[in-house]
């Protein structure tokens, strides 16, 4: 059965969702969405911890999608593995990184997801920046020739802790415009760029100046997905620890504030957060995420 809307004075087309888990088949991520009353959602579609990626059977496709389309789910995005590094100095880990994520994308476009969003990486202190984003261009396009197809690969915004790529608009732009891809999109994570000093603070001002510099570097109509997350960590503290929605930094007017942003309704606002229980993504983080948009 199908869940009611936390609150039902919601007025919005907005798709609201949150990462959920695909343990037991990925038609189990459907029934979690149904359960919390997501109309998007993100999993892994394999082990996020190993350099294996294992193939879904048709079975579990079939079931999936059955699922899926049964359900109010509308967009669906895969999240790559966590090992993954298209700045990594090493060779051999570069090459498992492109391998990995095109096993990662892959796995997106048989199960027809919107896309793949995946962390770019750091090259450490052993090479230059201007040397890990050429890595990471090369890479990308890699991945993207492995896998043809129309499924998105997503670049997420980072932290910017050890050394890690893709921290500011400026960067995910220059990467964006050299790989040259329709398929090149951005996943904008709300901690992630709080964390980064992308942003100092959620207040309207700040938002609208900020994603006016995201508009000129990269287009917000390429940003596809809001990781909805406030943060554990200070500004500009460069780690990335994520926090239950008003529980962190940016705090519950922060997050009504950036839902009043309409520039970004088209995009998917997907919670990663460790749940009030600690148990991940819930019903009340889901509740006050609908509530920042009741005003919109």
């Amino acid at each position: 059965m199908k869940s009611q809307n936390i609150s039902s004075n919601i007025k919005t087309s907005t798709l609201l969702g949150c990462h959920v888990s695909a343990a037991g088949g990925f038609y189990k991520a459907i029934e979690s969405a149904e359960e919390l009353g997501a109309t998007c959602i993100q999993f892994f579609g394999a082990s996020p911890r190993q350099w294996f990626a294992k193939m879904p059977s048709p079975e579990d496709v079939e079931k999936y999608k059955d699922h899926l389309k049964k359900s109010s789910v509308q967009a669906v995005y895969l999240h790559a593995a966590y090992l993954a590094n298209l700045a990594s100095p090493s060779d051999e880990t570069y090459a498992k990184s492109i391998k990995n994520l095109s096993e990662h994308l892959a796995i997106a476009t048989m199960i027809g997801a919107n896309g793949l969003i995946f962390h770019m990486g750091s090259g450490g202190k052993e090479i230059t920046r201007e040397e890990a984003i050429k890595k990471i261009i090369l890479g990308m396009k890699e991945v993207l020739k492995n896998v043809p197809g129309t499924t998105q690969l997503i670049m997420e915004n980072s932290a910017g802790g050890g050394q890690k790529l893709g921290n500011t608009a400026k960067e995910l732009g220059e990467i964006f415009h050299a790989v040259g891809s329709p398929r090149v999109k951005v996943c904008f994570d709300t901690a992630h760029a709080f964390e980064a000093g992308a942003i100092t603070a959620y207040d309207p001002p700040t938002i609208k100046k900020t994603f006016d510099e995201w508009d000129e570097y990269i287009g917000l109509e390429n940003i596809v997905t809001i990781h909805t997350n406030d943060s554990k960590t200070a500004c500009n503290s460069n780690h990335d620890r994520h926090e239950n929605l008003g529980e962190g930094h940016i705090g519950i007017d922060g997050f009504r504030a950036l839902a009043a942003e309409k520039r970004l309704h088209h995009a998917s606002w997907i919670l990663e957060v460790p749940g009030f229980d600690n148990n991940g993504s819930d019903l009340k983080n889901m509740a006050i995420l609908k509530d920042c948009f009741s005003a919109t």
